[in-house]
C-alpha cells in the first residue's frame, strides 16, 4: 500500500481531527453532566461560544435563564462557568458565601497586561492576602483624603460647578454630554491619584479619554482567554491589546512626573504619595505587595474602574431626563428647595439626603433600567451542593462562577416594573425612600466595588447641580434617541445629543 500523499493525507488529517474532537466533547460532557448544572449542548472545541452574543450577554443570558432556570452552566471552548440569576441565586452566592465567592479566575492574557505574582493591582488580583493588604490601603487613603468628610464633598461640589460652567457654554444649543461629563469624573479621580486637576481643554486629558475609550472598545481579550494556545503564536502577545498599553504608558509618564515632586518630609499629597510611602516601609520585604510595579498597577484599577463607569450612568441618568421630561417637572420643586444647600460648599449630603430624595431617585432607576455587566468570580471553598435551593449537583473547588448582576436589578419578583424606568420603585406608599435589597449596581459582598461611596458622592453631587441649573430636553427636530445600551467592556448608553437650558 503506497503512502498518503497531497489530498489524502489532508482528508485523513481532517477527519482524524473531527473525531477527536467528537470524543472529547462526548467525554467532556458525560463527566460534566453529572458535576454542573443543565445548559445548552456545547459545540467541539468552541463549547458556547457560537450560543452567546458578547455584544449583548445580557440578553443571551435572559434568553438561557428562560431554558434552564437561574443557575445552568456554559463551556467557554474547555472551560466550564456557571452562570447565576436572580436575586436569590446571586445573593445566596456572594452575600451569603461570600468567603467562597471573594476570588477572582486567573485569565491567561493578564500576563501580557502586566499583572504578576507581585503586581496584580487591586480589581483583578486573587483572594489573599496581597488582595486584602491593597484594598485595606485604597480605603483608608481614599478615607483619609477626604472620602465620608467634608472636603472631598467640596472637592467634587467645585468640579460639578465646572461641569454645569461648561454646559452653560453651551448656550442651549444641542451638544453631546459624555465628552464633558468624562472629563468632570475623570478629574475627581486624578485628584485623588496625582492631586492634579485638568482644565477641560488640556490635551492630555483629552489623549487620557481618547485611550480609556479605545481600551474598552478593545475584544482580542475574550479570544485569548478561552483560546491561549493563541498566546504562543511568536509575535502575537506583542500587538494585542496596544490601547491598554499606550494607557499604561501614560500612567507611567504621569507617575514619573509626580516621583520628581514628591518631598518624603511632608504628608502624602495624594494615593500616590501614600503609596510611595508604603514601598519604602516595605523594602527588604518580599512578601509585601508594595512595590512599584503594583503601583502602577493599582493607579490604573482605581482609574479606570473610577472614572467609566461613574460618567456612564451618569449620561444614563441625563438620557433619562430627556426621555421622560415629566421626571423634571416633578423634582422642580425639589431643586428649588435645595438650591441653596447644593451651592453651600461645606454642606454634608447625609444632613440633607431626606430634602434631595427627589433628585436622588431618577439616578437610582436608571440603575435599576439600564443593568449592570455580569461579574466574574471563583469557587474557593471546598466542593459543596451548589448554595441555591433545589440544585443537587455539586460545586468544584475552583469553578467560574458568572454573577449576572443585570438580572437582579430587572428581576420581575422583586421590581415592579423592571424593564421600564420607574422611580417609585424607590418609593413607599406614603412616598418615603426605600432601600432595596436588589439594588446592587455595585455588586455585593467582598468583591464589591471599593469606590462606593465615592461613586454614589459624584452621582449625587453631579446629577443635582445639572438638574438645579439646566432643564434637559431633546433638541428640536431631532429623533427621540434610543435607550438601548451599547456593550462592551461596560453597558454604556448609545450616542446622544441634549439641550441644556438655564432654568
Amino acid at each position: 500500500m503506497g503512502l498518503l500523499t497531497g489530498d489524502a493525507l489532508w482528508t485523513l488529517g481532517v477527519a482524524v481531527a473531527i473525531f477527536l474532537l467528537l470524543v472529547d466533547l462526548m467525554h467532556r460532557r458525560q463527566r460534566w453532566a453529572a458535576r454542573y448544572p443543565p445548559g445548552p449542548m456545547p459545540l467541539p472545541g468552541l463549547g458556547n461560544l457560537l450560543q452567546i452574543d458578547f455584544q449583548n450577554m445580557t440578553n443571551s443570558f435572559q434568553k438561557l435563564r428562560f431554558r434552564f432556570g437561574d443557575v445552568f452552566s456554559l463551556q467557554l471552548a474547555w472551560k466550564p462557568a456557571i452562570v447565576l440569576n436572580g436575586l436569590a441565586a446571586v445573593r445566596e452566592a456572594l452575600v451569603n458565601h461570600s468567603e467562597d465567592t471573594s476570588d477572582r479566575p486567573w485569565m491567561p492574557v493578564y500576563e501580557h497586561l502586566g499583572l504578576g505574582p507581585r503586581s496584580q493591582g487591586v480589581i483583578m488580583a486573587t483572594y489573599g492576602p496581597a488582595w486584602r493588604e491593597q484594598r485595606r490601603f485604597s480605603v483608608s487613603t481614599m478615607r483619609n483624603f477626604g472620602l465620608g468628610k467634608k472636603s472631598l464633598e467640596r472637592w467634587v461640589t467645585e468640579e460639578a460647578s465646572c461641569l454645569c460652567t461648561a454646559f452653560a457654554n453651551e448656550a442651549g444649543h444641542p451638544f453631546s454630554p459624555r465628552t464633558l461629563l468624562n472629563k468632570a469624573v475623570c478629574n475627581v479621580i486624578s485628584s485623588l491619584i496625582y492631586a492634579h486637576r485638568f482644565e477641560y481643554d488640556d490635551q492630555r486629558l483629552a489623549k487620557i479619554l481618547d485611550l480609556l475609550e479605545d481600551l474598552l472598545k478593545e475584544e482580542s481579550g475574550l479570544v485569548l482567554n478561552v483560546v491561549p494556545v493563541l498566546l504562543r503564536i511568536p509575535g502575537l502577545p506583542g500587538k494585542v491589546f496596544p490601547a491598554q498599553k499606550a494607557f499604561m504608558a501614560l500612567l507611567d509618564e504621569l507617575l514619573t512626573e509626580h516621583r520628581m515632586t514628591r518631598d518624603p518630609a511632608q504628608p502624602p499629597r495624594d494615593l500616590t504619595d501614600a503609596f510611595l510611602a508604603e514601598v519604602e516601609k516595605a523594602k527588604g520585604n518580599p512578601e509585601s505587595s508594595f512595590n512599584d510595579e503594583n503601583l502602577r498597577m493599582v493607579v490604573a484599577d482605581l482609574f479606570t474602574a473610577g472614572m467609566v463607569t461613574t460618567s456612564a450612568t451618569l449620561a444614563w441618568a441625563l438620557l433619562l431626563m430627556i426621555l421622560h421630561p415629566d421626571v423634571q417637572r416633578e423634582d422642580r420643586i425639589s431643586v428649588g428647595v435645595c438650591r441653596t444647600l447644593v451651592t453651600r460648599p461645606c454642606h454634608h449630603i447625609s444632613q440633607d439626603a431626606e430634602v434631595l430624595l427627589g433628585l436622588r431617585i431618577p439616578s437610582k432607576g436608571s440603575g435599576v433600567d439600564r443593568g449592570s455587566l455580569p461579574r466574574l468570580v471563583q469557587w474557593k471553598g471546598p466542593d459543596v451542593p451548589i448554595p441555591v435551593p433545589a440544585h443537587a449537583r455539586h460545586l468544584l473547588q475552583g469553578t467560574t462562577l458568572v454573577t449576572n448582576l443585570s438580572s437582579v436589578l430587572k428581576d420581575e419578583t422583586v421590581w415592579e416594573r423592571p424593564l421600564r424606568f420607574h422611580p417609585g420603585h424607590f418609593l413607599d406608599a406614603q412616598g418615603c425612600f426605600v432601600k432595596r435589597e436588589a439594588f446592587m449596581p455595585f455588586s455585593a459582598g467582598r468583591r464589591a466595588c471599593l469606590g462606593e461611596p465615592l461613586a454614589r458622592m459624584e452621582l449625587f453631587l453631579f446629577f443635582t447641580c445639572l438638574l438645579q441649573r439646566f432643564t434637559f430636553s431633546v433638541p428640536a427636530g431631532q429623533p427621540r434617541p434610543s435607550d438601548h445600551g451599547v456593550f462592551g467592556a461596560m453597558v454604556t448608553p448609545p450616542p446622544y445629543q441634549l439641550c441644556a437650558v438655564p432654568r
